[in-house]
């Protein structure tokens, strides 16, 4: 008997010493990202935002657990500058991008920018990307030798195909890839949405008890529109409602994933979209509810999207984040949870996790807004915008299109140096600059500091902090 106490006893000590290690080895584990990044959905585009014609439930329950952030901005309304910001921690033009990279494009993101996805893998973590990666087609530039371990996808934006609406004879052959290879053409892309979700389930299955990070990038709602016949026809809305709720589902099933894997505790979930809304489009765009304009344009419509930080555990459940964050700030803010270095090239972003969080309150900050060509648009400080003169598209008092088909925008918009309050006024439409002459020379002092670190073209300043972007080899 006395035998039998014995090994009783010394086979509880043995699993309480296991429980301890497991319990050790878990606290060890570096925490798990999942970033999920939409194209072109705009700022009222989800139920907590106000949203009309269609529900958004998952997307309002992970506010709900975690972080909803009000004023929160891409660095360049437009696809791959606004990719390039997110993944380096850059304003786009630091990085050599700017604007949207198509097939005949020569550039890609350069080798010596550390991405997202390195930054994971320096710290152990298993990597991926499933939707669209739009940082150069070129194989030097592929997700594969940045930092990602799998991909699935579009290289670029899926209207750039023989089926464009405006310009079919302009582009070629739309490529699905996986990894480096060419796996079919023309997708048929009512299974986008679909497909990139399985994909990414089962990623976070496969590497459940190691850390990871997943990039889920859809290429929805960018037109053409297309939902699976699961989810067409259900909102009323109309087709645009159809894939944002099939977006929205998507989401579900990637928390749902994490939650069965043991993995919800232990992820950071950061949702957001690239820019504002394709307005030309109509009712295949989104909306920016009270904000001016959309993509294309350093107006808020353009440049301010949802976004959502959820970490059950690490952040506030329901906390609404009112201080103006940004795209470049995910990197640097992960690298801090990771304690991971940086390097030495430098990085626009900066840790927001105790503003997340709501222990402190972030400095104010400048933020800057450019558009294509270097073109420096406009900045923010605080509740003040500042916009510089330049030109803009607007669709104006011009019909909007409808059903896939496009409006024509009006170019000829021009904004002079405007300064806007946009806790009084956030849809942009009072310039206070002739009554707030010392607040405007203030911004100035921001404007002329960046203009002669990164440039500006529409001043004639090269930027002597502008990194080269990766090139194609010429051949000789």
């Amino acid at each position: 008997m006395l035998r039998v106490t014995a090994a009783c006893c010394a086979l509880g000590a043995l699993g309480a010493l296991a429980s301890v290690a497991v319990a050790t080895q878990d606290a060890q584990r570096p925490p798990n990202l999942v970033v999920i990044f939409t194209d072109d959905q705009g700022w009222g585009d989800i139920g907590c935002q106000g949203a009309k014609g269609f529900e958004t439930p998952h997307l309002d329950a992970l506010a709900a657990q975690g972080v909803r952030c009000s004023n929160f901005y891409v660095a360049q309304a437009v696809c791959s500058a606004s990719r390039a910001a997110l993944l380096t921690g850059c304003y786009s033009n630091r990085v050599g991008i700017s604007g949207a990279l198509g097939p005949s494009s020569k550039i890609g993101i350069a080798d010596a920018e550390l991405t997202l996805a390195e930054l994971n893998k320096q710290a152990g973590h298993a990597t991926a990307i499933f939707g669209k990666w739009h940082l150069g087609h070129h194989p030097q530039f592929l997700p594969m030798r940045h930092g990602f371990d799998e991909f699935y996808g579009i290289p670029y934006s899926n209207d750039m195909w023989p089926f464009h609406p405006v310009n079919p004879k302009a582009w070629g052959d739309l490529p699905t890839l996986e990894g480096h290879e060419v796996v079919g053409f023309n997708t048929d892309q009512n299974r986008f949405t679909g497909d990139f979700t399985s994909r990414a389930v089962d990623f976070i299955e496969r590497h459940a008890d190691e850390p990871f990070f997943l990039y889920l990038a859809h290429p929805m709602p960018h037109v053409p529109l297309h939902a699976s016949e699961a989810h067409r026809g259900r909102s009323e809305q109309g087709l645009y409602g159809d894939v944002i709720q099939e977006i929205d589902a998507s989401v579900g099933a990637v928390v749902a994933a994490l939650e069965r894997t043991g993995n919800t505790e232990r992820t950071l979930v950061v949702y957001a979209s690239d820019n504002g809304p394709w307005l030309s489009y109509g009712n295949h765009a989104g909306s920016t509810g009270p904000l001016r304009e959309g993509k294309g344009t350093s107006f808020e419509g353009g440049v301010r999207v949802p976004c959502i930080w959820s970490w059950p555990g690490q952040l506030p459940a329901g906390r609404v984040c009112e201080t103006p964050l940004m795209t470049i700030d995910v990197l640097p803010t992960w690298a801090g949870r990771l304690g991971q270095a940086l390097g030495e090239a430098p990085v626009d972003g900066v840790d927001v996790w105790s503003t997340l969080r709501g222990d402190s309150v972030l400095p104010e900050r400048p933020l800057f807004f450019y558009y294509a060509n270097n073109e420096l648009q406009a900045m923010r400080r605080g509740r003040w915008k500042l916009h510089l003169p330049h030109s803009y598209r607007s669709m104006g008092q011009r019909a909007v299109g409808a059903d896939g088909q496009t409006g024509k925008y009006d170019y000829s918009w021009k904004t002079g140096l405007e300064l806007y309050d946009l806790e009084a006024d956030v849809g942009e439409s009072n310039d206070l600059a002739k009554t707030h002459p010392r607040k405007v020379e203030e911004l100035l002092v921001d404007v002329f500091s960046m203009r002669a670190e990164l440039g500006d073209r529409l001043t004639g300043q090269p930027g002597p902090q502008r990194r080269p972007p990766g090139r194609v080899p010429t051949e000789r």
